[in-house]
């Protein structure tokens, strides 16, 4: 409705019921809201829109929601028009049916500009000819218009080809019940666990974080690998676990940034499985970030990291608010259908926002896709506790009563695997994946017990009566004997052998000395400790060692790694000569040379940073220049203006712009303020060729 009154400029409320393709109740409701809304108002020559609000509209190029630009401000008659276009060959006529399907805008390119018709030597020549194309002016350089009155009269006297308030259907089929409801909760429960285990893993084994803060391409493919899933699904896991907070940096051993699970990953892990997903799920729907582009190029042709801050758009909570809530809206049962049902969605959220930019099909259809990933549909179906998450209740009651009951104890089998009949209790969850391995995950989750399973748990601490108590405790099934051989097995092998830390050692046949040594007062810090009767290690470094034990009153020496003991004389210290006058002056000298040129250097870089901050080409007369401008006058600074004078000579002068008016500017040039003060100058705006703030 406020586009129609845009194409129409000046009209009355009768007018605009025969202009918009709508029933008159709806048009005469909407303008009594456009009325309320004060972006209308009845002037003396009719009905009009606020100049803003064309100005917004219909800004440059771009035509309004419509595809149709205003009308003229002398309209040819409508009787005229449609006598042009009854005369126009299907040549004509298809090229300006493409005009305005495409905007209502085209290059004028080497078109003619006043020929009669008869002499015209193209379609493009007999509109121009015909005023169906008009030149666009100082407004639109370059390009060709269609007048309002003239997409109008090819529309039928109307503004669009489809009713306006009537929203599109979206197309739908039944599903079945079951299978939706089975995908959806299989999918929020593999969300959910492949959270907790993306973040396990990083807790014992950090991912590098990129300077951007973004995590790597060789970190994501190891978690993708790590997860058992594409690394387009691996991406949207890492983003959600960060989104919920669960993710951060911090630095590691060497002062480098990694990915860790937080403290609040600890918390979140304890709770119940319903609980998390919700988490999960409110992070989701509010979250601007786009892990779908995650791989893609950007406009520099480098790929999009995930987790760097640019990867998100303000309008992807709207999206994924407004996708669900048109599925929430059809019948019970039903999903959208297949091959159409994406394309009718993205139009009906288009017909409900029809302002939003033109990377709203991609959102869309990106927000239909993690919705089915994060369980919030299945098979297309909007679930019962999503719906309950748009409402703004807690969904996790209601997910919790379609889970499975949690189980607290699994079925070893004798092949040394144990099934999990169902969702475990978080803590026996967290004890068998230290002491097995995942083989197979869905209903029944499979569990494989191996020798780099059982050696994992006893590096974590776990004893050989633990192992098997735990294993005892949690079978529901009698333990079978190759289980308890292999425990027993990779317990006897278990610290055979033992690593340790030491800088140096201390050897000697005698050895009480060695025990008069260890047990000497003023030895408690050296790191000593005897590893055999002739034989004690420190985690001193030698030098530091040796003079410590001289120290003591003891005459150590030292023996090479060949058992020979070295010897030899101290290194012998010596002083540079003293310097003379002439070797001084040659320095300062020096010094001073070597001052100009770092000078030189960065006066260089200084004047190639200032020109790399300037912009390149001139700004399009009446377009950037001219907003730079008006934002000038508005913040009252100065800004440097690139200016060509009548000679062809181009200068730059440092002014503070007054007033940009009839194709001029009057400003305070700055430059000639040391001879006049008030010096007052005037430019005219098409010679202006670039606008810098200072």
């Amino acid at each position: 409705m406020l586009d129609a009154l845009v194409v129409a400029g000046q009209t009355t409320d009768s007018e605009v019921a025969a202009t918009v393709r709508a029933a008159e109740g709806y048009v005469a409701a909407t303008l009594a809201r456009l009325r309320d809304l004060a972006v209308v108002w009845d002037s003396t020559e009719g009905l009009r829109a606020l100049s803003g609000v064309s100005d917004a509209m219909t800004g440059g190029a771009e035509a309004g929601v419509s595809g149709l630009r205003p009308r003229s401000g002398l309209p040819r008659p409508a009787a005229e028009i449609a006598e042009a276009l009854a005369a126009l060959p299907p040549e004509a006529r298809g090229l300006l049916d493409h005009v305005i399907a495409e905007g209502g805008t085209a290059r004028s390119g080497t078109v003619r500009v006043g020929v009669h018709p008869e002499d015209a030597e193209s379609p493009a020549e007999l509109l121009v000819a015909l005023r169906l194309l008009v030149p666009g002016g100082s407004l639109l350089p370059g390009l060709l218009v269609v007048p309002g009155e003239v997409g109008l009269a090819v529309r039928g006297g109307k503004t669009t080809t489809e009713p306006v308030d009537v929203a599109p259907p979206v197309a739908s089929q039944e599903r079945s019940p079951r299978l939706a409801a089975s995908a959806a909760l299989g999918a929020a429960t593999d969300v959910v666990r492949r959270v907790g285990l993306l973040l396990e893993w990083w807790g014992t084994r950090p991912a590098a974080a990129l300077r951007t803060t973004g995590l790597g391409v060789r970190e994501l493919k190891a978690a993708a690998t790590q997860l058992q899933v594409p690394e387009p699904e691996a991406a949207l896991i890492v983003e959600l676990a960060h989104e919920a907070g669960l993710a951060g940096t911090r630095a590691d051993a060497d002062g480098n940034p990694v990915w860790v699970p937080t403290s609040a990953y600890d918390e979140w892990a304890e709770r119940p499985v319903a609980e998390r997903w919700t988490v999960l799920a409110r992070a989701w729907l509010s979250s601007p970030r786009l892990p779908s582009l995650v791989g893609e190029r950007g406009p520099d042709q480098k790929p999009w990291n995930a987790l760097t801050p640019e990867l998100s758009a303000a309008g992807m909570p709207e999206a994924k608010a407004m996708a669900l809530a048109v599925l929430a809206d059809l019948p019970e049962g039903h999903g959208l259908a297949a091959g159409t049902g994406l394309p009718s969605l993205v139009a009906r959220v288009a017909w409900e926002r029809p302002r939003r930019p033109r990377t709203r099909p991609d959102l869309v259809a990106w927000a239909v896709a993690e919705a089915a990933i994060l369980g919030l549909t299945g098979a297309d179906v909007l679930t019962p506790y999503a719906r309950a998450l748009l409402e703004g209740a807690d969904p996790a009651p209601v997910l919790a009563e379609l889970l499975p009951a949690p189980v607290d104890h699994v079925l070893v089998q004798a092949d040394l695997t144990a099934v999990a009949p169902g969702p475990l209790v978080p803590e026996l969850a967290r004890q068998l994946q230290q002491v097995a391995d995942v083989d197979s995950h869905g209903a029944a989750t499979v569990y494989r017990f191996t020798s780099d399973s059982v050696r994992r748990a006893l590096d974590a601490g776990w004893t050989a009566a633990e192992l098997h108590a735990f294993v005892l405790a949690a079978s529901r099934t009698p333990v079978p004997q190759p289980l308890t051989y292999l425990i027993d097995d990779v317990v006897r092998s278990f610290g055979r052998l033992r690593v340790g830390l030491a800088a140096s050692f201390v050897r000697s046949e005698d050895e009480a000395a060695l025990a008069a040594l260890v047990n000497h007062p003023r030895a408690s810090g050296l790191g000593l400790r005897r590893i055999a009767p002739t034989v004690v290690v420190s985690t001193l470094p030698i030098d530091v060692l040796l003079l410590r034990l001289r120290e003591l009153g003891l005459a150590p020496v030292v023996e090479g790694p060949d058992g020979v003991v070295r010897v030899g004389t101290p290194d012998s210290l010596r002083a540079r000569p003293p310097r003379t006058r002439e070797s001084a002056d040659a320095a300062r000298t020096a010094v001073r040379q070597a001052a100009q040129v770092v000078s030189a250097v960065a006066t260089l870089r200084e004047g190639d940073a200032a020109a790399r901050n300037r912009p390149a080409s001139a700004s399009a007369p009446g377009g950037g220049v001219l907003s730079a401008l008006r934002d000038a006058i508005e913040r009252r600074g100065a800004v440097l203006i690139g200016f060509t004078d009548n000679q062809g000579v181009g200068s730059e002068r440092t002014v503070r712009p007054l007033v940009v008016e009839g194709g001029q500017l009057t400003a305070f040039d700055a430059d000639a303020a040391d001879d006049d003060p008030d010096a007052e100058r005037r430019y005219a705006v098409h010679r202006i060729t670039r606008v810098v703030p200072v």
